[in-house]
């Protein structure tokens, strides 16, 4: 895929030279993380070095997206996005990665109840739709 298609699909939430690696993994329903070819650390946000070790040897690499909800918020209101009416409060969550202690991401649960998404619950990574093109969110792992 060329620049301008992955610009044009995913332009809302940016993307440049760090991101599009991992933008292109969206359309793949892979979640990828950038990963220290030298250290062997992951790091979020994608960046042209290692904050750890200094190394350029960056790799995007997919993770699972299996985690543990870090942080919960429910919005009552935001910008116009396709299957939200913000009717029912929309959750938004910080997830901490099973790949490394302080590995995390960002994403709405999907098929929950707002009483259901707890901090320490378990998740699953899911995929939905926005704007014509993929976006990675979350499931409750159910005990």
């Amino acid at each position: 895929m060329d620049d301008e298609e992955l610009l044009a699909r995913y332009g809302d939430v940016g993307v440049d030279h760090d991101l599009r690696a991992q933008r292109a993994g969206w359309l793949d329903h892979r979640l990828l993380i950038d990963r220290c070819g030298a250290c062997g650390r992951w790091h979020e946000p994608p960046a042209p070095i290692c904050p750890d070790c200094w190394s350029a040897a960056i790799e995007p690499t997919p993770v699972t997206g299996d985690g543990t909800i870090h942080m919960a918020i429910f919005l009552h209101q935001g910008p116009p996005a396709p299957g939200v009416t913000y009717t029912t409060p929309y959750p938004v969550v910080v997830v901490e990665l099973d790949e490394q202690e302080g590995l995390r991401a960002v994403g709405t649960v999907v098929d929950a109840d707002g009483a259901d998404i707890q901090i320490g619950g378990r998740v699953a990574l899911a995929w939905i739709e926005r704007h014509g093109a993929p976006r990675p969110a979350f499931r409750l792992v159910r005990s």
